[in-house]
């Protein structure tokens, strides 16, 4: 009897473990090598903004409208939404439709709403004598800003575009394999705001 419940319950396990929805390995890797040359290309901006401000006394706070505990917020939000993201993954491949659309809808209300914090930063910034180009820091640093907030758009615009795939389609394979693309771009917008949040904002801080 003992070895019939195993073998019961070792089938129910194997059989949710079929009922994933698998991606497409080769586009995934595709995709990846895209991240790669988007990497390079922050990377180029970070670089800019380093060589510049290591060799000047010169730090975005000298401006007087960064607060840092604004900023904060911003990347916590922006933390959140990837959280979210991971969370409508799971339940998309589950096929728990309801609660993908609630989680999927958090991810971008999380991330309008940063790339409005953001976008009124920049403004703020425009009010100073410092806006884009009084002084090469402040150039390089809108520069890199300004990217990053160009990719979360896109981002954005991505998200509404795979919600309505989803609605309208059943899932299969191809949609899955965009949604993991989308979730690698999403965290990788991630990973280079909390560059730019700990190498220049707090480094800018205690300089």
């Amino acid at each position: 009897m003992r070895n019939n419940f195993f073998k019961k319950n070792t089938h129910i396990v194997v059989s949710k473990k079929n009922n994933f929805i698998k991606y497409d390995i080769n586009t995934v890797f595709g995709f990846l090598i895209y991240l790669m040359s988007d990497c390079i290309l922050f990377s180029v901006f970070f670089s800019v903004y380093f060589v510049l401000s290591s060799n000047s006394d010169f730090t975005i706070f000298n401006c007087h409208v960064i607060n840092i505990y604004y900023v904060f917020i911003e990347t916590i939000i922006l933390l959140c939404s990837s959280f979210f993201y991971s969370i409508s993954m799971v339940l998309l491949n589950n096929k728990e439709n309801f609660y993908f659309y609630v989680y999927i809808f958090l991810t971008f209300i999380l991330g309008f709403f940063f790339i409005l914090m953001e976008l009124y930063e920049l403004v703020n910034f425009s009010r100073t004598n410092y806006f884009l180009v009084k002084n090469g820091i402040i150039s390089s640093f809108f520069s890199l800003l300004i990217l990053h907030a160009i990719h979360i758009f896109f981002g954005l615009i991505w998200i509404i575009f795979m919600i309505v795939r989803v609605f309208t389609s059943k899932i299969n394979k191809k949609i899955y394999t965009q949604f993991c693309c989308l979730g690698l771009f999403w965290h990788f917008l991630d990973i280079i705001w909390i560059f730019i949040f700990n190498f220049i904002y707090l480094f800018g801080l205690i300089k």
